[in-house]
């Protein structure tokens, strides 16, 4: 992990949720510029309905909303929503719920590590079409052609966000080896003011968890080995965040017609919560 200051900015790869103009940081480039302080500085999260976790904050997000895995790669995210740029913990002014576990992946923004394919590398990078960024800084990025102590942070938080988030990776590989995924659906019955059932059953999305039976069938000198390296403590905080669904459906629910309370079921089949 490097923060290099280039005169000739190299060639990045790679796209990243929520940055538009990732930059590589540098004196020659940033100087005049730093954050300033916004009131509602997660606004930005209002269209993001899953943002990917690392698995050392299943724990935390498992208060808030259910910790599932989506796509081919198995990807651990929060699910935040039930429908496309739609979070339903950060309300339309841009205000986050107070009870709401916010991801590293969101708290590092903007600032974010690239690959620079060239020479094989990590760049520090931020957003320069960042609201928060500004050329009229409370906090600046430089001074005197040097980081600042909030650049210094920044750059130490995202190096253990990678560390993190390549401990992440290997935890889900260790639990694909085993087998002990499986894949879910998370759907729910409309119910009208009486509680009656109303209309067909609706489908929110599908998904990977770790099935419980599945990771009990594990030998004992299996799980003694994932609890020794902390993965079971993870699996059950997974699986425990999954009674947030009702959580969620039901912010939904009211968010779209207030008076119609619904009830989360269990299903086998469903559209892809895609991020």
């Amino acid at each position: 992990m490097e923060n290099t200051q280039p005169s000739q900015g190299p060639a990045l790869s790679g796209q990243v949720l929520f940055y538009s103009n990732p930059q590589p940081l540098s004196a020659e480039q940033h100087g005049g510029l730093g954050l300033k302080q916004m009131e509602k500085p997660f606004a930005f999260l209002g269209k993001a309905h899953a943002v990917p976790l690392t698995v050392n904050e299943f724990g935390l997000a498992s208060t808030s909303y259910p910790v599932i895995f989506v796509g081919e790669e198995k990807t651990p995210v929060g699910a935040m929503g039930v429908r496309q740029n739609e979070n339903l913990f950060v309300q339309a002014d841009g205000t986050v719920d107070s009870d709401f576990y916010v991801p590293a992946f969101a708290r590092r923004y903007p600032f974010v590590f690239a690959n620079d394919q060239s020479q094989d590398r990590l760049l520090l990078c931020v957003d320069r079409d960042a609201p928060m960024v500004s050329n009229r800084p409370d906090v600046p990025f430089f001074e005197n052609g040097q980081p600042t102590e909030y650049t210094n942070n920044a750059m130490q938080f995202c190096q253990e966000f990678e560390r993190q988030r390549r401990s992440t990776t290997e935890f889900v590989r260790r639990l694909d080896e085993l087998g002990v995924f499986s894949q879910k659906t998370a759907t729910f019955q409309p119910r009208d003011a009486t509680g009656n059932p109303s209309g067909e059953q609706q489908r929110v999305a599908e998904y990977w968890a770790v099935d419980e039976q599945k990771l009990n069938a594990l030998s004992d000198e299996q799980l003694g080995q994932l609890h020794r390296e902390g993965i079971l403590a993870a699996c059950y905080a997974h699986i425990i965040s999954l009674l947030n669904w009702s959580r969620v459906i039901n912010r939904a629910v009211r968010q779209q017609a207030p008076q119609a309370p619904a009830e989360p079921q269990g299903g086998s089949d469903g559209p892809n919560l895609q991020i």
